[in-house]
C-alpha cells in the first residue's frame, strides 16, 4: 500500500515540477529564490455531497452580491444612497482611476472570478473574503487534473469542464466574442504566480485557444488596439485578463495605453478597473445596521440571510472621533458597547479573537501581507497593529473582523525523507472559484489549503497541504 502511495506522490510530484508549479527544497527546480513548496498529499480533500451542493449554490449569491454592491456605489455617487457609503470606498484611490471606474460603458461590470475564502468551523462555514483578482486557479486547475479518478472520487467542478474551460468561456463571455484571442497579463509584482498562469496558457492552446501569458512591456499598442507578437505575427487581442493590482499601475509598463484600449473599446478586460469592488470593508458596509434593510431588498430574503450567516462581523476602523451617543455597531467588549477604539488596546489575549488587515489598494492586502491575528501576538504587537490602522484611515484603511477558528482535520501527506504516509492535524481554508460566464457564476474547482494546527493564518507554505476539493464515491477507500 505504502508502495502505491509512493508512486502516486512522486507522479504528482514530477508532473507539477514538470510544468514549473512545484520544486522541492533543494531539489530539481529549487533555485535558491522562493520556492512553490508544500506537503504533497495522495489524495484529494473530501467533501460531502450536501458540502458540494452549498459550494455550488454559492456562487450565484456571491455574484448577487456584487451587482448590489456594484448598484449602492454608483447610487451612492449620484445621491440616491448615503454618500458615506461610497465614500469609504473611495479613500486613497487617485482620482484618474476612480474617473475611469466611473466610465458610463462599464457600470455594469463586474469580476469574471469570483473567489472566496472559506473556513470550516465547528459551527459551519465563514466566508473571510472575497477576491475578484485571486491566485490560484492555474495551479487547482494542474491539481484537478493529477487527482482526479473518475473510479473513486468527483473532483468538484468536473461537470462544468473545470477551470481550464470556464476560464476561456467567460473571457468569451466579457469580449462577446467566440474564439477571442486572450492576453493574459501578469506584472512583476504578481510574479510568483506567473507560472501557474503559464500552465493554464499551455493547455488552452493545446486545446486550440489563442491565449498568451505576456508581461505589460510585451503588449503592442496601435491606435486600432493592442496586438501581441507571436512567431513574428502581430496578432490582435479581443481580451485582456488583467492579473495585476491597481494599486500597481505605476509600476506596470504601457498601463496608460491598456487604459487608452479599454476606454475606446477596442479590447474587452476582465477583472474591470473598479478598485472599490476590491475593498474587504464592504463586509463592514454588508453588516451595517443602517444598510440592513436596503441590502436585504436588493439581495432578497435568501441571499440576504444566507450571507449574513456565512460573513463574520467586520468592522472598518475610523479614526474619527464618535458624537457621545454614538456607538461602534456590534461591537462590545464585556458586554459594553464600544464608543472608541482605544478600549480594544487593553483586551487580554483570550479577549482578542479578533483579525486585523488592511482593506485594499495596497501591497498588504493580498496574501497574508498585513494580517494582524489578535490573540497570536504580544499586546504590544497588537497595539501597534491597531494604531497603525487608525493612522493609515485616510489612504489605505484596514478592517477588523472577528476570528474563526476552523475545524481540524487529519490529512494524510507523504514525508520524502522518512519515505513513509504521515498524518497531519490541520485547519483548511476553501478556496472555490466561480467563473462568470453568460451572467451565471460557475463552479470550476475547490483549492484545499490545509495547515498544521497551531497556525492561525492559514495560507500557501511549506509545511501545508494543498490539493483540490472531491466528493468521495467509494467511501470505503478514504484516507483522510
Amino acid at each position: 500500500m505504502n508502495s502505491q502511495l509512493e508512486d502516486t506522490c512522486i507522479k504528482i510530484k514530477d508532473s507539477l515540477t514538470s510544468e514549473g508549479l512545484f520544486s522541492l527544497p533543494g531539489g530539481p527546480g529549487d533555485t535558491g529564490e522562493k520556492v512553490n513548496s508544500w506537503r504533497v498529499s495522495p489524495c484529494p480533500f473530501y467533501i460531502s455531497p450536501e458540502d458540494r451542493d452549498f459550494f455550488v449554490d454559492l456562487g450565484p449569491h456571491l455574484l448577487k452580491f456584487y451587482k448590489t454592491l456594484n448598484q449602492f456605489y454608483f447610487d451612492s455617487m449620484s445621491g440616491k444612497l448615503a454618500p458615506w457609503f461610497a465614500e469609504y470606498l473611495n479613500r486613497g484611490k487617485p482620482a484618474d482611476l476612480l474617473n475611469f471606474s466611473r466610465m458610463k460603458r462599464f457600470r455594469n461590470h463586474l469580476p469574471g472570478i469570483i473567489r472566496p475564502d472559506v473556513i470550516p468551523t465547528e459551527n459551519g462555514f465563514a466566508v473571510t473574503e472575497l477576491d475578484s483578482v485571486p491566485g490560484g486557479f492555474g495551479l487547482t486547475a494542474a491539481l484537478a487534473a493529477l487527482y482526479s479518478n473518475v473510479e473513486i472520487e468527483n473532483i468538484i467542478g468536473s461537470e462544468n469542464g473545470g477551470i481550464v474551460s470556464l476560464f476561456y468561456k467567460m473571457l468569451e463571455s466579457v469580449a462577446r466574442k467566440k474564439d477571442c484571442v486572450v492576453a493574459l497579463i501578469v506584472s512583476d509584482e504578481a510574479e510568483d504566480y506567473r507560472s501557474e498562469m503559464q500552465y493554464l496558457g499551455r493547455v488552452l492552446r493545446k486545446a486550440g485557444h489563442p491565449v498568451y501569458v505576456k508581461h505589460p512591456r510585451e503588449l503592442v499598442f496601435r491606435e486600432s488596439g493592442l496586438y501581441l507578437e507571436e512567431d513574428g505575427v502581430e496578432i490582435a487581442v479581443s481580451a485582456v485578463y488583467r492579473f495585476y493590482e491597481l494599486f500597481d499601475l505605476l509600476n506596470i509598463p504601457k498601463a496608460e495605453l491598456i487604459q487608452y484600449a479599454i476606454k475606446k473599446g477596442t479590447v474587452s478586460v476582465s477583472p474591470p478597473y473598479k478598485p472599490f469592488l476590491e475593498e474587504k470593508l464592504v463586509f463592514s458596509l454588508f453588516h451595517h445596521p443602517a444598510l440592513h434593510t436596503l441590502w436585504k431588498k436588493e439581495l432578497g430574503s435568501e441571499t440576504f440571510e444566507i450571507l449574513a450567516h456565512l460573513i463574520p462581523k467586520t468592522w472598518t476602523l475610523d479614526n474619527r472621533e464618535l458624537p457621545p451617543h454614538g456607538v461602534i455597531p456590534d461591537l462590545k467588549v464585556k458586554g459594553t458597547p464600544v464608543q472608541n477604539w482605544g478600549v480594544l488596546n487593553d483586551l487580554t489575549q483570550k479577549e482578542r479573537q479578533l483579525v486585523l488587515k488592511p482593506s485594499g489598494f495596497s501591497p498588504l492586502s493580498w496574501g497574508s501581507r498585513g494580517v494582524t491575528v489578535g490573540h497570536d501576538v504580544s499586546s504590544e504587537e497588537w497595539k501597534f497593529a491597531l494604531k497603525e490602522g487608525l493612522e493609515n484611515f485616510s489612504q489605505n484603511p484596514s478592517i477588523l473582523q472577528d476570528f474563526h477558528k476552523g475545524k481540524q482535520y487529519p490529512v494524510p501527506f507523504w514525508d520524502w525523507k522518512s519515505s513513509t504516509l504521515k498524518e497531519m492535524q490541520g485547519r483548511v481554508r476553501l478556496t472555490p472559484y466561480y467563473f462568470v460566464v453568460e451572467d451565471q457564476a460557475r463552479l470550476g474547482g475547490i483549492l484545499a489549503t490545509i495547515c498544521p494546527s497551531d497556525k492561525k493564518k492559514i495560507h500557501g507554505m511549506t509545511t501545508a497541504i494543498m490539493v483540490p476539493c472531491a466528493v468521495k464515491l467509494t467511501p470505503d477507500k478514504d484516507l483522510q
